[in-house]
């Protein structure tokens, strides 16, 4: 059985159910998992808010002392910390999982996966690297943007359950507890710079290039969209010098994008993160991709239609306000013994 979660708040539950959503429909066979960081007891949803997929609470897990990282994570930080704590749940919760598959909440799963089903009857992990080529110019994202925050894209990750892959979940566990922060001076960005040692460390690590998985704005330089006759859409490889993509019919098919840093109230904008490209409309200065407009119109379509305005409105009851989050921040490093601040300081 192939297990596949995704992890949110509840301010992110229309992106959840619309991942869902889209798994029901190209992987029935699936088991779908949505991990709260949240508090449906204290959020008291209305029955058009309530999923039709399985939730299970953070607080249901057993991570030690949760409290605590509650006091050192902003949202972000949080929901991306307890992502290997969720897969070593699945592996002693869930032993008929031969699979775990994490995505991201924000994305749509287009084809039923079945070259990843089969990676993972071989290899113990499969990454995604941000980008499978050079990035072309100095916009947001390039190549030093990636640098800071990791190699591969951790918005997807896929483990069978087998000892490295459970040894893999314990050692990142270990850095995330209290090394999942937002801090590029630090080298840290959030879960990502971590699993750049993964390859390193593991065996039996694939690195997917395939360009229909984990598509996003990081990638779209090197990625064109078009539909076959099927009407199913496919993948090619852009050339950017000449502005076209290859034979359309010669494509891959698209597995799933990430519609990351989109907004439903920004229909124009494709990310919040990225500066190269725009959908064709108001922004001549950036390059034209009226081709991927299509599947941003449909995944907004999707999110209103799940309620995404309503959720919106939730707060997480985890997470502290910025003020208190600096302040104790701030009191951490003044707990940390004198000699280690000087170690700190001398090492900048």
């Amino acid at each position: 059985m192939t297990l596949a979660f995704t992890i949110c708040s509840i301010n992110y539950l229309a992106q959840a159910r619309t991942l869902g959503d889209s798994l029901r429909q190209t992987n029935p066979s699936y088991q779908y998992i949505i991990g709260l960081v949240d508090k449906l007891s204290d959020a008291n949803l209305p029955a058009e808010l309530i999923p039709a997929y399985p939730m299970i609470e953070v607080d249901k897990i057993g991570i030690p002392d949760f409290a605590a990282m509650c006091d050192r994570y902003d949202i972000t930080e949080l929901n991306t910390a307890v992502k290997p704590f969720f897969i070593d749940y699945f592996y002693q919760s869930y032993p008929e999982a031969t699979e775990v598959i994490y995505f991201d909440p924000d994305i749509i799963v287009f084809q039923p996966l079945e070259e990843l089903n089969e990676a993972l009857t071989t290899y113990s992990l499969v990454l995604t690297p941000h980008t499978c080529s050079p990035t072309p110019d100095w916009e947001r994202p390039n190549e030093q943007h990636h640098l800071n925050t990791g190699i591969f894209n951790l918005g997807f990750i896929g483990l069978r359950n087998d000892a490295t892959a459970r040894k893999f979940v314990n050692w990142w566990k270990d850095r995330l507890v209290y090394e999942c922060r937002i801090d590029l001076c630090e080298g840290l960005f959030v879960d990502q710079h971590w699993v750049n040692f993964a390859p390193v460390y593991f065996d039996n690590v694939l690195i997917d290039h395939h360009l229909g998985y984990n598509v996003a704005y990081w990638n779209l330089h090197e990625r064109y969209f078009s539909k076959n006759e099927a009407g199913q859409w496919q993948v090619t490889s852009l050339d950017e010098h000449a502005g076209q993509s290859a034979d359309v019919n010669e494509g891959e098919p698209l597995q799933f994008f990430h519609y990351s840093g989109y907004h439903p109230e920004r229909p124009n904008e494709i990310s919040k993160y990225q500066t190269r490209f725009s959908f064709g409309d108001s922004t001549p200065q950036k390059k034209q991709r009226p081709d991927v407009k299509p599947l941003f119109d449909l995944y907004r379509e999707r999110l209103i239609a799940n309620h995404n305005d309503q959720y919106r409105t939730y707060p997480c009851i985890y997470i502290k306000p910025p003020v208190v989050l600096r302040y104790l921040r701030v009191r951490k490093l003044l707990k940390t013994p004198f000699n280690r601040v000087i170690a700190l300081l001398e090492s900048r």
